[in-house]
């Protein structure tokens, strides 16, 4: 989550002051990721410090309100306008257990993903049970509360789908043709030649 990139997105509506942004940004985003104000402000030092916000003026509250710049606003319109870039490859910590348990001897894979798979349909369900009960602290959007309560559910439901087809797969290869001894051959230290 870009808290950069959030911020300016509020400030592009209209002046703000720290405060402020830190309400809107929960009413915005239904209090999913609550920011503290020490964050919002170190961000606002920076944002100032690479010209796309402006420190205002002080209300009789003595609270500063922050402006966006013209090179904010176009930062904020290419952010809007690409998409997020999702980190590729498989360094998922559950995926990388479940490939070891498989190849392990002696490791009952099954096990491994069904204990799993309990503990992530447990957490579904509290998931659609949570998704029903609004913010407390703050006014949030319900479209925004909708969005990012239905994003947790989905990506939860998807890996309980992925872990029934994890069984489907351990269960179709016997133990003895998963498991994987140590290899014999050592690898060699250093970077491989230009031959390999």
């Amino acid at each position: 989550m870009s808290v950069r990139q959030s911020l300016l997105a509020i400030l592009d509506q209209g002046p703000c002051y720290g405060y402020q942004l830190r309400a809107e940004f929960a009413r915005r985003t239904g209090a999913a990721w609550p920011l503290n104000v020490g964050q919002i402000y170190n961000t606002l030092d920076r944002l100032e410090r690479d010209g796309l916000v402006a420190r205002g003026e002080t209300d009789a509250h003595g609270h500063v309100f922050w402006t966006i710049t013209p090179a904010g606003s176009r930062e904020v319109a290419a952010w809007l306008a690409s998409p997020v870039e999702r980190a590729a490859g498989t360094r998922d910590e559950l995926a990388v257990k479940l490939a070891l348990a498989a190849t392990l001897p002696g490791v009952d894979a099954a096990r491994v993903i069904d204990t799993q798979r309990q503990a992530s349909a447990a957490r579904l369900a509290a998931l659609r049970n949570a998704r029903a009960a609004a913010a407390d602290e703050v006014e949030v959007s319900p479209i925004a509360q909708s969005l990012l309560a239905d994003a947790v559910v989905f990506s939860a439901e998807a890996e309980v789908r992925w872990l029934d087809h994890a069984a489907t797969i351990v269960a179709q290869h016997p133990a003895a043709s998963r498991s994987l001894p140590l290899a014999t051959e050592r690898p060699r230290r250093g970077r491989p030649t230009a031959a390999a």
